[in-house]
């Protein structure tokens, strides 16, 4: 009976191990279904469009940009990427600390631990009965406190380096919000052309519907050459199709704004254009100036200095492997086995080690550390570099931009005086109506001309601005409603209007990143 009780618990690890193994084999795919794929969408957009406050009147450019900053999805997630970085931070900060475990546990056996002694001189196992020296059934708990010098000093660095990848996590955002801004002005800026011209668009477009119409009569009735009437269609035509394309470009405009500033897709909203279409402060603004705004606050070459600072502190980490580590342990110890004399007891030690094969890596490990640095540092230089490339570029290319809108901007008013006389000649019956429709579908192709080359040069405006790292900064974002915020950033683009700032200081940049970071 004994024996096949041992055989029965023997059997007891191989049945567990069996019964494991069968359950990880059991495994199969579970492909997502479509119904539920769909409850899960309908509720992401439901959860999307539960905290943003209406649009309780036309959209203005400050309020485009403030929607943006507050509920623009691809900024929340930059958001959450710095949350993470600094929750890395935290988390490494505790790392520092001694380690203080504590355990217990329980150690049962179906037959006493019982032990023989052989004498040291002869050999011979002793002739006394055997000893019993723990009981069957025994529970143990220690509190164990343990401190590396070796680690707390990989830990010190690691926190820094940490530090830093929050501060490179808050530049990124920066970038975001200027990519942001641009995008968000240019989405602007169409949709108030596409309010504009849409009406117009739609009015041609049927004028020139019904002048097709009559050319059809005229040809089918022969009252003029059949040459002179296919070419008359052909040119209302070619009218038409200038002007439906006009219109297809136009009818995604809103869409694309409402997309990036959080409103719902299909609102039907209106916008309302700035007193100041654009800026013209910066036309003259001295390039050393702008150069030096740009190394002080340019989000690309403010991040690689911080990755320089993460490459020296890696080999700061290298070097602490060239010293033993030195560890010093405490602990509180006991057990209720009734052979055990002293059942509670306290232990204390310190232990030196030192991977001796280490010796042979640290050279290269040393190397490697070192040339991460150079590497660093050569790309601070390349980066800053092409920060003020950047700044050129994007500084020729303004200029430029302004002046096509300044062209285009006069070729539309020229336009459109002519085609007010054309359409009062049509009506004294001066001119034919195709010659009416002609000049009217110019002058709506060059206000639509006017309009992009607007939207160009406020996103070459935002380009430059975005070089130099001066976005629009407003600090408490997430705690403003959308007037307040709108107000706010109306006083932080009014120092762009304002041009060259006297001084580089006063950058908001860090302040942004550190106080609401992770809001």
């Amino acid at each position: 009976m004994y024996k096949s009780q041992l055989l029965k618990n023997k059997r007891i690890p191989s049945l567990c191990l069996l019964l494991l193994l069968t359950g990880c084999a059991s495994q199969t795919f579970s492909p997502v279904s479509s119904n539920e794929i769909s409850k899960v969408a309908r509720l992401d957009i439901a959860q999307i469009q539960e905290k943003i406050e209406p649009l309780s009147g036309p959209l203005s450019l400050n309020e485009a940009i403030a929607r943006a900053m507050k509920y623009n999805l691809d900024r929340r997630v930059k958001l959450m990427e710095q949350a993470i970085a600094v929750d890395q931070y935290d988390l490494g900060n505790y790392d520092l600390l001694p380690k203080v475990v504590a355990n217990a546990g329980y150690r049962t056996r179906d037959s006493d631990l019982i032990s023989k002694s052989r004498d040291s001189v002869t050999g011979d196992l002793s002739t006394s009965h055997p000893y019993i020296s723990s009981d069957r059934n025994v529970t143990t708990y220690d509190l164990t406190f343990t401190w590396s010098l070796l680690d707390f000093g990989q830990s010190y660095y690691i926190a820094k380096q940490n530090a830093d990848r929050v501060l490179i996590a808050g530049e990124r955002r920066r970038k975001a919000m200027q990519n942001l801004v641009q995008d968000v002005s240019t989405a602007f800026w169409k949709a108030a052309s596409a309010q504009r011209l849409k009406q117009k668009v739609k009015d041609a477009i049927q004028n020139a519907e019904d002048a097709l119409d009559d050319a059809r009569k005229v040809e089918a009735e022969r009252l003029r050459p059949p040459m002179e009437a296919l070419r008359y269609q052909r040119q209302v035509l070619e009218n038409l199709r200038l002007l439906e394309t006009i219109d297809h470009e136009l009818s995604a405009s809103k869409t694309e704004l409402a997309a990036l500033t959080g409103l719902p897709l299909s609102a039907n909203f209106d916008v309302v254009e700035p007193e100041r279409l654009i800026s013209d402060s910066w036309l003259a603004a001295p390039m050393d100036k702008m150069e030096t705004i740009a190394m002080a606050n340019n989000p690309d070459f403010r991040e690689s200095f911080y990755g320089s600072r993460i490459a020296v502190e890696e080999t700061k980490k290298t070097m602490l492997r060239m010293f033993p580590g030195l560890t010093f342990t405490a602990a509180a110890k006991g057990t209720d086995d009734s052979y055990q004399i002293y059942k509670q007891w306290q232990e204390a030690g310190i232990q030196v080690s030192y991977n001796l094969l280490g010796l042979f890596s640290l050279p290269a490990q040393k190397k490697m550390a070192e040339d991460g640095v150079t590497l660093a540092e050569q790309r601070r230089k390349s980066v800053l570099m092409a920060t003020l490339a950047q700044v050129h570029i994007a500084f020729l290319q303004y200029q430029h931009a302004f002046r096509q809108y300044q062209r285009a901007d006069s070729i539309w008013s020229v336009d459109a005086k002519i085609a007010d006389l054309f359409a009062k000649q049509e009506q004294v019956q001066k001119q034919s109506k195709m010659d009416s429709i002609a000049n009217q579908t110019t002058a709506i192709l060059s206000e639509l001309r006017r309009y992009q080359a607007l939207a160009v040069a406020n996103a070459s405006a935002s380009k430059l601005r975005a070089s130099l790292g001066m976005e629009p900064v407003v600090l408490g974002s997430a705690d403003m409603s959308i007037q307040q915020l709108s107000v706010e950033v109306g006083k932080a683009l009014d120092v762009w209007e304002r041009g060259v700032p006297e001084s580089v200081g006063g950058n908001e940049a860090e302040a942004l990143i550190l106080k609401e970071g992770v809001k």
